[in-house]
């Protein structure tokens, strides 16, 4: 009979390599999941000019965006039986030192709403009345714009005008 020799425990040299390219191959996978995640889900957010130019440029088609804007108090229709909601959304610039000049926010707001001559969008919506849809809310929608030209809303979120009064403080002249 063969006599049986004892099995010496060596550690394998490998091991430390297979551990640092596995680790490696778990983060490249991970930071890929993260920013081809990132790239799907990434919005434009536009004020309702920004969004006028790109849907006749053609660069909106088939695009989800993000809108903001103030809304029309005289252009809201609700549909009861088809819980259709239309309404139009006005022009208010995204840059925070036009909104200054104009006096602030809340001012922006009113300003947008009071001169015909801003660029505006329709909207059409599905489902229940949002509370605070009013004259002079601010209104950040999500949606596309249809052929037609209609801005079909997902979501709408508001904020009532009345939270921005004095939302930019007076400024003291030295």
């Amino acid at each position: 009979m063969e006599e049986l020799q004892p099995i010496e425990a060596n550690p394998r040299q490998g091991n430390k390599l297979k551990f640092i390219i596995g680790g490696i191959v778990i983060v490249a996978a991970i930071i890929y999941l993260m920013v081809s995640s990132l790239s799907v889900n990434v919005q434009y957010f536009l004020t309702v000019e920004e969004l006028l130019n790109k849907q006749v440029a053609g660069e909106l088609a088939g695009q989800n965006v993000r809108a903001s804007g103030a809304v029309l108090g005289d252009s809201i229709q609700y549909n009861m039986d088809t819980l259709e909601l239309r309404f139009t959304v006005v022009h208010v610039p995204g840059d925070n030192q036009l909104l200054e000049q104009e006096g602030g926010l809340a001012s922006a707001l009113h300003n947008a709403v009071t001169d015909p001559s801003r660029p505006s969008i329709e909207v059409v919506y599905y489902g229940p009345v949002p509370d605070l849809l009013q004259n002079e809310a601010q209104a950040i929608l999500t949606g596309k714009v249809l052929a037609s030209g209609v801005f079909e809303a997902d979501e709408i979120l508001l904020k009532c005008p009345t939270k921005y009064e004095g939302s930019v403080p007076d400024q003291i002249e030295s």
